[in-house]
């Protein structure tokens, strides 16, 4: 296969495990997948064991696709402290828009939330103006 098909392969393969992960969650709890709620509220003591399945198998998934020869993604960089810095900004953002990708993305667009339709597109504009500065301006590959 093609390295142009196995973008689309992978892609394809991704989205279906975090819509069969998110529906799950969702059938089997009545809870969200907002990732960054159920990794803060599993340090909160909220109820409920299943949050730290469910961030374990965040965790244990990307060493499963390594395992079986996935490629990680070169784009990650190497320096420990812009990693640190990334998910500081990360996690704070998370709390100032009230969740993350994954619940307003994935959860929060399949409820028709105008909430998290606007936070969607600030995601999305935000991601490109980032893409635009470290590429263009920036002159980073």
């Amino acid at each position: 296969m093609s390295q142009f098909a196995d973008i689309y392969v992978s892609a394809l393969v991704g989205g279906s495990l975090i819509g069969l992960a998110a529906g799950g969650l969702y059938l089997l709890t009545g809870k969200l997948a907002g990732i960054s709620g159920i990794f803060s509220d599993s340090f909160l003591s909220a109820p409920g064991a299943w949050r730290w399945f469910f961030v374990a198998g965040l965790i244990l998934a990307g060493f499963g696709a390594h395992l079986i020869g996935w490629p990680i993604p070169a784009g990650l960089g190497n320096s420990p402290v812009l990693l640190v810095i990334a998910g500081v900004l990360v996690g704070f953002g998370t709390r100032m828009g009230n969740g993350c990708t994954s619940g307003h993305g994935i959860c929060g667009l399949a409820r028709f939330s105008p909430r998290s339709l606007v936070a969607v597109l600030v995601f999305m504009m935000t991601a490109a103006v980032t893409v635009y500065i470290t590429h263009h301006v920036m002159g980073v590959a």
